[in-house]
């Protein structure tokens, strides 16, 4: 199986989602867009692309001129029926593609705040509790598509989980963190640390080692049942 993933920022990187291909055996491949990669991906090749977060706004194009020519991937990897799994930014960036509309949401969301499941959708999040813990860093938001389902919610953020076509799944927060990762995030984006009703304190973010793994071992059974309900191997 050949996994693809879009990085937008070297601090974004895709965590234990890398532990999850080498534990399967994955082909794993990336573009790179802060390197200036803009090579067009062989979707021929891609059995499932993964589209990290950012800092950047989906609709910001003159500070980031990529996110024109990615934006046109997404939806070519739409309308090939890839599985597709958008993180963050990546969430974003697939409502978009979709026809949703993307913008600033009421609050910021940064640290490990809950998310409540809300659907009875199960396959492939039967692994997913009905409550738990997972790590968050963004500020915007977007309506849900159109014949999507919503898949799980937090108190600052309606949207926090979709899926589309059982191909096609947006996740707002990160299951794929680890400590060097969150670390990393922090250190490039303290300017976003303000106050707020969800923005935690770096000593609250930092040094969750059972959440982590906790999230990993959620984000592995995940991945391999969303995968085996697709027939991809």
């Amino acid at each position: 199986m050949h996994v693809h993933y879009f990085q937008h920022v070297s601090f974004e990187q895709p965590g234990s989602i890398v532990e999850w291909c080498q534990a399967r055996g994955h082909l794993l491949t990336g573009t790179q867009f802060y390197k200036n990669e803009l090579h067009s991906p062989d979707f021929d090749t891609i059995d499932l692309l993964v589209i990290m977060g950012g800092p950047m706004n989906i609709y910001e194009e003159e500070e980031s001129p990529w996110l024109n020519m990615e934006k046109q991937w997404i939806k070519q990897a739409i309308t090939l029926k890839k599985p597709i799994l958008g993180i963050c930014l990546g969430a974003q960036l697939l409502a978009d593609s979709l026809g949703a509309k993307v913008y600033p949401g009421k609050e910021k969301e940064i640290g490990w705040f809950p998310i409540t499941r809300t659907s009875k959708y199960e396959q492939p999040f039967q692994y997913i509790p009905k409550q738990m813990n997972v790590f968050h860093w963004h500020g915007d938001t977007f309506d849900l598509p159109e014949n999507a389902v919503r898949i799980a919610s937090s108190k600052a953020c309606q949207n926090q989980a979709f899926i589309y076509e059982k191909y096609v799944i947006g996740l707002q927060f990160h299951l794929e963190v680890g400590e060097e990762n969150i670390r990393d995030i922090i250190d490039h984006s303290r300017n976003e640390l303000t106050q707020g009703r969800y923005i935690q304190a770096v000593p609250d973010m930092c040094g969750r080692f059972g959440l982590i793994q906790q999230n990993k071992a959620i984000l592995f059974q995940f991945m391999d049942q969303w995968m085996n309900s697709l027939i991809i191997k």
